[in-house]
């Protein structure tokens, strides 16, 4: 039977190829060669779904444990696409408003994602099983997420992480002074001393070379930066307040909302609070109010800025009804 006739398109892709080795120093022979012998790639191999599946190593004989593993796993994988983006983003040079916003999009529906889910946490799980498994898994704590950090400090000035009752005092400080008094370290203190907690001594131990070389890296490279930069004055500003503002209330506001609605479900208890694994003080780390945390604070107004985080709830109970 005779061959059939090549297809013109195959040719010029092929002459294409040829010139895009040629130009590499490359033998296009030798790569075709390299096609022919390989297999076709799988869906499994590709996800790496066996791997992915193996991830989930329970301490204890509780089934709900897997539950709380596989849902942490996920939020992490979000993380890590949040960062994508925020590389992308100050990465760029000649950053124009499409790219930017296109990028806050894609940001805010992971964020969106993430806050809508957090009822597979809060009811997703036996309170029993969660109250006893809970225990085998001390010291570690959520608390212990280095990638919210890089988020954070990739997102706004540092000065704007700092504990709010140090945030004056701090205004013209060094990076090690700032760091020193970020907030999150109080919501990691011992309930009953008052002395850093042991998940806080690890994570810092961990964590902290890196989080002072990404507060250094982006000190004049966050998100509010770029936006001050290259953005405050253009013709799609109030498009991106906008994103932004929701980005900043998505982040600061809806998702440790997310979590104390969580954390009151299984740690709620008369007459005192049960402790969170690891003594994190999530009553006082959690509320927005107490911190008042906002990645993009000149975006807000002083009355937004007292009342922070009840707008935004009362917003949600009024679309949600």
């Amino acid at each position: 039977m005779a061959d059939s006739p090549v297809d013109e398109n195959l040719l010029n892709q092929l002459k294409k190829l040829q010139a895009k080795y040629d130009y590499m120093g490359q033998d296009l022979s030798s790569y075709l060669d390299g096609l022919l012998y390989s297999d076709y790639i799988t869906y499994w191999d590709y996800i790496h779904v066996d791997t992915l599946l193996s991830l989930q190593n329970p301490e204890t004989s509780f089934p709900d444990e897997k539950v709380f593993i596989i849902y942490h796993q996920i939020t992490e994988l979000y993380f890590k696409l949040v960062l994508l983006e925020i590389e992308q983003m100050t990465t760029k040079a000649d950053i124009d408003e499409k790219f930017f916003i296109e990028r806050l999009d894609r940001i805010i529906r992971y964020f969106q994602n993430l806050e809508n889910s957090f009822d597979i946490m809060a009811k997703g799980m036996e309170k029993e099983q969660f109250l006893k498994f809970r225990m085998a898994l001390l010291p570690a704590s959520g608390f212990q997420s280095a990638q919210y950090r890089f988020i954070e400090f990739a997102s706004t000035d540092l000065i704007n992480l700092v504990s709010m009752e140090e945030r004056e005092r701090l205004k013209n400080a060094d990076v090690d002074a700032m760091l020193e008094q970020i907030y999150w370290k109080y919501g990691a203190t011992d309930l009953a001393t008052g002395k850093k907690t042991l998940t806080l001594l690890q994570f810092e131990s961990k964590y902290m070379k890196s989080f002072r070389e990404a507060a250094i890296k982006y000190k004049d490279n966050n998100l509010r930066q770029i936006f001050v930069k290259h953005f405050s004055n253009s013709p799609r500003k109030n498009e991106i307040v906008e994103k932004l503002k929701e980005y900043d209330t998505l982040v600061n506001v809806f998702w440790p909302l997310a979590h104390m609605k969580s954390a009151g479900t299984y740690l709620k208890k008369d007459p005192e609070d049960i402790k969170a694994t690891g003594g994190t003080n999530w009553q006082k780390y959690l509320p927005p109010r107490f911190q008042r945390r906002m990645f993009f604070p000149e975006l807000w107004t002083e009355k937004e800025k007292q009342e922070w985080g009840i707008a935004a709830i009362k917003k949600a109970i009024m679309e949600a009804n």
